[in-house]
C-alpha cells in the first residue's frame, strides 16, 4: 500500500469533511478561504485518487452500544494443519453473521471481534453462549473496554441498523 501525498489545503478538506460530511463546497471554500473552484477541484481529485471513497454517517449515542469488548478467538490446529484456513475463513464468516458483533478482523492464526451490546454483562454472556461454543477453538480471551481515547466514533460507524 502506498500512502498518498497531501499537502494542507487537502488535509484541511479532509479534516472538514469528517466533522460534517454534508459541508457544501461554499462553505467549505469559506471556511478556507479559497475559491469554489479550488476546493471543488481538490475535491474531484480526491475522490479520483480514491482518498475520498464515499461520503457516510455516523450514528448518535441512541443508537450505539452503550458497552464494549473486544475478543480474541484462536482456533487449534487440526491435524491437517492445510483445513486451519479453511476453518478460520469459516468461523470469520460465522462471526461476522452473528448480532452485536461489530467488526471481524483476521491476526495471523487469530481472531479479533469488536462486540457491542447493552452492558459488559451482556456481552460476556454473549461471548460464552456463542462464540466459546464453538468447535475447535484454543483460545478464546476477553477485553472489555473501559473507555476509548481515540476514535470514539467507531461504534456509532460500525453498528448496524
Amino acid at each position: 500500500m502506498t500512502m498518498t501525498q497531501l499537502d494542507d489545503l487537502d488535509r484541511a478538506i479532509l479534516r472538514l469533511l469528517k466533522e460534517d460530511a454534508r459541508l457544501t463546497i461554499s462553505e467549505l471554500a469559506e471556511k478556507l478561504n479559497r475559491p469554489e473552484s479550488t476546493i471543488h477541484f481538490r475535491i474531484k481529485k480526491l475522490q479520483e485518487r480514491n482518498v475520498i471513497d464515499r461520503y457516510t454517517i455516523i450514528l448518535g449515542e441512541d443508537l450505539r452500544p452503550s458497552s464494549l469488548a473486544l475478543v480474541y478467538v484462536q482456533a487449534k490446529t487440526p491435524i491437517i494443519e492445510d483445513f486451519l484456513e479453511k476453518y478460520l475463513t469459516h468461523i470469520i464468516k460465522t462471526l461476522s453473521m452473528l448480532p452485536n458483533v461489530l467488526l471481524v478482523a483476521r491476526s495471523g492464526e487469530g481472531i479479533v471481534v469488536l462486540i457491542g451490546d447493552e452492558s459488559l454483562d451482556k456481552i460476556k454472556s454473549f461471548v460464552e453462549e456463542t462464540i466459546e461454543v464453538l468447535p475447535g477453538l484454543e483460545r478464546v480471551e476477553f477485553f472489555p473496554i473501559d473507555k476509548i481515547e481515540k476514535g470514539s466514533d467507531i461504534a456509532g460507524f460500525l453498528v448496524d441498523v
